[in-house]
């Protein structure tokens, strides 16, 4: 069965030939074109879209950013299947409960996310730590799994990625107790400096605003905070070591379809994840979009769009 279902996709490869353009060639809208809905989990409100019909193809972003940010890429998929993006319990419009906000607690409020809307036979569409949390969930529920895109994703090269990268030293201040704080819930840095200094283009006001939003008083930002802490470095923290290192295994052995996004530098995807994905992941296609950094949504979000319809497509 698994060398049938290599062989189905493998034929399907052609469809991905369309020369891929060094930048995006439609305009990039700020608009937010979808219905907003709320769904209470775990006793909190999860803000979250849910439109189109059929499997679903669930959009998970990371920090520090919302389902904003899969804006343009979104309508692509509407007539592929049932949209549904989710903001993460603490970001976007969703509640910020009185939590610890790590990995485990996310982990928690994304589980029973699909658990109470009944997604069953889901693409994964994931980013940074939406990466982390979609892998998760595909190690632990394979079954409930179809497929996965992926982008600047934290696999388990992300350690050597931020000890011998150019990130080291920030990552290091967003890890020290004071330094950490007084850039990530002082100065809000994560939003005004790493999120614009990350992307090619310069965003608008507009979008900068949509960005800022949930994060305008210093007590919101406590889960801008807390992720870089979850960064598992070196072994610590053990508890996402351990998750990182269990989802790697499952990457390794499994034969669901993935689709990757690869840009040069990148941030946390650079040439090594590249590289470990492709000797590791065996069902795998990646798509190098050209130039980029770590939100790449915000600079080729019609490209990822389009080879991500063709991509679920072309799946068995």
């Amino acid at each position: 069965m698994r060398r049938f279902i290599l062989l189905c996709f493998a034929l399907a490869l052609p469809l991905f030939a369309a020369e891929i353009p060094a930048v995006d060639d439609k305009p990039i809208s700020v608009e937010f074109p979808f219905m907003s809905k709320y769904v209470n989990v775990l006793g909190s409100n999860m803000h979250y879209v849910d439109e189109g019909s059929g499997d679903p193809i669930l959009f998970l972003h990371g920090n520090p950013t919302s389902m904003y940010l899969w804006r343009n890429i979104m309508p692509y998929l509407t007539e592929k299947g049932r949209v549904v993006a989710v903001d993460n319990i603490g970001f976007g419009f969703s509640d910020k409960p009185d939590i610890d906000y790590t990995f485990a607690d996310h982990a928690a409020y994304l589980r029973a996310f699909i658990d109470v809307l009944d997604l069953r036979n889901i693409t994964l569409v994931i980013h940074d730590w939406g990466s982390a949390l979609g892998f998760d969930y595909a190690a632990a529920f394979p079954d409930n799994v179809k497929a996965i895109v992926f982008m600047e994703a934290i696999l388990p090269t992300i350690s050597d990625t931020i000890t011998n990268g150019p990130g080291g030293p920030l990552f290091a201040q967003m890890r020290d107790p004071i330094q950490g704080w007084s850039f990530l819930i002082r100065r809000n840095g994560f939003i005004e400096d790493i999120l614009p200094g990350n992307i090619l283009r310069e965003m608008t006001h507009t979008e900068m605003q949509h960005y800022r939003r949930p994060f305008l008083l210093e007590a919101d930002r406590k889960p801008l905070w807390v992720w870089p802490l979850q960064v598992p470095i070196n072994g610590v923290p053990a508890e996402t070591h351990a998750v990182v290192q269990n989802y790697g295994a499952w990457l390794s052995r499994t034969d669901t379809p993935m689709l990757m996004f690869a840009v040069t530098p990148g941030a946390i995807g650079p040439g090594e994840a590249v590289a470990w994905s492709r000797e590791h992941i065996d069902n795998l296609r990646v798509f190098h979009l050209g130039p980029g950094l770590h939100f790449i949504q915000e600079d080729y979000p019609h490209t990822i769009g389009r080879l991500t319809a063709r991509f679920v497509d072309s799946l068995p």
